[in-house]
């Protein structure tokens, strides 16, 4: 799909036809809408391909009539019922007299643009739209990691009260999806350290701080990424641990109770055998049946506060 937007007298509009200063967004494009743009702006067929690769690594690559920004979006992704999370690709492509976007799928990166809810957003201020878009990245990746903070506290309070596996696999997919974050801010990084260098992306001094909040918003996301990764390591050994000495301490019960239990039933074992009874102590008395299960359960009363007293259980 592609559609396009242009800011017209201070508000953004989506246009039909691509105009001069204009912004180009570009979400699972076709081969046919991709080979469209690239004869009809000169722009190389594998540049516009580059951000639908979910592998793809973040770079900056100069061509001599556009650049292309190649950054890591978070985004969600729903997995056994659950909402998960990773990166996708998003790339940036800078032209004279417009910028395109290309992405495999709708990012709240720039839905926002596209609704017209940024401030001081327009369409023909190229570089400070993509400062802005990398701070909005940045701030996106702050959010998803506090909700991924918030379902960890979630799943420790329910490992608590559990010996299952579930809650540990849960732990498992959220520092998975963490490492996808670190890696990708560490990424995204360098492009920004880049970016400072680039000659074909002008520098205007009115956009220096936009630059610097971009800078520390990521190095603020990759801090985060990393106290919460480390966070999550340490809870899921210490809870595998738990939920294993759980596990120990049940088996160790159920060991304990048949053992007790073992003893009346040799004993009944033994009289149950096809010999003569006039062998077998008590089979005479009328009482002996009383007496042999009376006798039974004294034995196993006895083991049992020996191995109480021993802290078997």
């Amino acid at each position: 799909m592609v559609r396009i937007f242009k800011t017209i007298e201070g508000a953004i509009h989506e246009i039909q036809e691509p105009q001069e200063d204009c912004w180009i967004a570009m979400t699972n494009p076709t081969a046919t809408e991709i080979f469209e743009m690239s004869e009809r702006f000169g722009i190389e067929v594998d540049d516009l391909r580059a951000p639908l690769d979910e592998e793809e690594r973040s770079r900056i690559e100069v061509e001599d009539n556009y650049t292309l920004i190649l950054v890591d979006v978070p985004m969600i992704e729903e997995r056994n019922d659950k909402d998960w999370y990773g990166t996708i690709p998003l790339g940036i492509i800078v032209t004279k007299k417009m910028i395109f976007t290309v992405c495999l799928e709708d990012t709240q990166v720039l839905t926002r643009f596209m609704e017209g809810r940024v401030r001081n957003f327009f369409t023909y201020m190229k570089t400070r739209f993509i400062l802005q878009i990398l701070y909005r990245n940045a701030t996106m990746y702050l959010h998803y990691l506090r909700i991924i903070d918030k379902k960890s506290e979630q799943v420790e309070e329910k490992l608590h009260m559990s010996t299952r596996n579930q809650e540990l696999m849960e732990l498992l997919e959220l520092e998975k999806s963490l490492v996808y974050f670190t890696t990708s801010l560490r990424s995204n990084e360098v492009v920004l350290e880049k970016l400072l260098k680039v000659e074909s992306i002008k520098q205007y001094p009115e956009d220096t701080d936009l630059l610097e909040d971009v800078i520390i918003e990521n190095k603020q996301a990759i801090e985060m990424a990393n106290i919460y990764s480390g966070i999550l390591s340490s809870m899921m050994g210490t809870f595998a641990s738990v939920i294993s000495n759980n596990l120990n301490v049940v088996m160790k019960v159920l060991s304990v109770i048949t053992i007790v239990m073992s003893i009346p039933t040799i004993v009944f074992s033994a009289y149950g055998m096809n010999l003569n009874p006039a062998g077998m102590p008590y089979s005479a008395d009328k009482w002996g049946f009383l007496v042999v299960i009376l006798l039974s359960v004294l034995v196993s009363i006895i083991a049992a506060v020996i191995l109480s007293k021993k802290k078997f259980f």
